[in-house]
């Protein structure tokens, strides 16, 4: 069975169901990619006759010998009905570059997905939205511009995307959850298969806050190499434009900013310090045209009037219940935890001898032990590995 929100009596689907199970059954054919797909239902009219073709004709439409076998035999049709059940079970949806649902960014780039695997609100997929992307192994200073820009761009209404893997992404992520925004995220897996690991209470925070998962995998596909480069694609496709926070000379994200650039999306860059490794790729982008990107202004000036309006008005709208008034305040910090939180940093760590030195004058040890323990419980600061504390953004 179909779910609701994919079937032929959604508004936002123009196909019948054997229609899009013909694009399912399509999309599951070995030896099948995207453009081979949307060439033959280019020919043939509809994805549903190119089932029912004779060998010989799926040959002259110059399918692999295995992808034709395999349509002749009924094997990819039984493949359709197979997924459609799994897709039942999860509560995911699919849908075909037909569907209205599909995001219309994506459905203009030189190769779009046939199909679209989603978990989540599918609507999002139609916000304007901005891919955030760099390296696995950020700085302090990547990882908090990361989630800071997320945060303060999720709450003047711009969807944040990324690809949840460790890093950037993640911290992207978070910012926008932070924000009590829903997130994006544009998995190189099935949408059942959560890539890394520890990334599962995340990708289960993003769908309880309303956000939503998408590939062009079937459900159950492993994380495979390959998979990521051609992710990329579609987070520059769906997105008015890619933020880069931090990524060295060889990273992955210069695919995303390649791809970006090709479909004519905006490219924001990060400077970073040009001493560290991950610096080169926001710096190079920046020297090649990129935009410089400190704030959440820097962005948001630049979105065509179009795009910022669009936004405006659905945050308009949306704000105009009253908000609710919060019967406490929050209560100024007590003089000591001001003072220690004042010496931390947000972009470089301090080891815990550090902070006694520089406070030795006004605070007693146990003073600080204190300060920093409140601090670290109410999310002010983290503590990394050896006493080492940082100031959240």
């Amino acid at each position: 069975m179909i779910s609701p929100s994919a079937s032929s009596s959604d508004p936002a689907s123009v196909s019948t169901t054997e229609e899009r199970l013909a694009w399912l059954a399509l999309a599951l054919t070995p030896g099948l990619g995207p453009r081979r797909i949307l060439r033959a239902v280019g020919q043939c009219g509809a994805a549903e006759g190119i089932l029912h073709l004779p060998l010989t004709e799926l040959e002259a439409l110059h399918f692999p010998a295995e992808a034709a076998q395999s349509i002749a035999r009924g094997d990819s049709a039984r493949a359709a009905g197979k997924e459609v059940e799994a897709l039942a079970k999860t509560g995911a949806v699919f849908l075909t570059l037909r569907d209205k649902a599909y995001p219309e960014r994506l459905r203009q780039i030189f190769d779009p997905p046939a199909l679209l695997w989603v978990r989540g609100d599918v609507t999002l997929l139609a916000r304007p939205s901005i891919a955030v992307v760099g390296t696995r192994k950020p700085t302090l200073y990547g990882a908090g511009m990361a989630e800071m820009l997320s945060r303060e761009l999720a709450q003047r209404g711009l969807m944040i995307l990324s690809g949840m893997a460790r890093g950037v992404d993640t911290a992207a992520h978070k910012g926008a959850i932070a924000a009590k925004r829903p997130t994006t995220a544009v998995w190189g897996t099935g949408i059942d298969v959560i890539y890394p690991k520890e990334n599962k209470a995340l990708a289960e925070q993003m769908i309880a806050g309303g956000g939503a998962i998408v590939s062009e995998l079937p459900l159950g596909t492993f994380p495979a190499p390959q998979n990521f480069p051609k992710r990329n694609r579609i987070l520059s496709g769906m997105s008015v434009g890619v933020l880069v926070v931090e990524a060295g000379e060889f990273s992955g994200t210069r695919v995303t900013a390649r791809c970006a650039l090709e479909q004519n999306r905006d490219v924001y860059a990060v400077p970073g310090n040009v001493t560290t490794k991950n610096a080169w790729g926001p710096n190079t982008l920046i020297k090649q045209g990129a935009k410089l990107t400190a704030t959440w202004e820097d962005i948001w000036e630049d979105l065509p009037t179009q795009i910022r309006l669009e936004v405006e008005e659905r945050e308009g709208l949306a704000s105009e219940a009253p908000p609710a008034a919060s019967l406490f305040e929050e209560a100024p910090l007590p003089p000591s935890e001001a003072r220690v939180l004042g010496v931390l940093r947000q972009d470089e760590a301090l080891q815990l001898d550090e902070i006694m030195e520089k406070l030795e004058p006004e605070l007693s040890s146990s003073e600080v032990f204190t300060a920093l323990f409140e601090l670290e419980l109410s999310g002010r600061i983290r503590q990394l590995p050896g006493k080492n504390y940082v100031r959240c953004f």
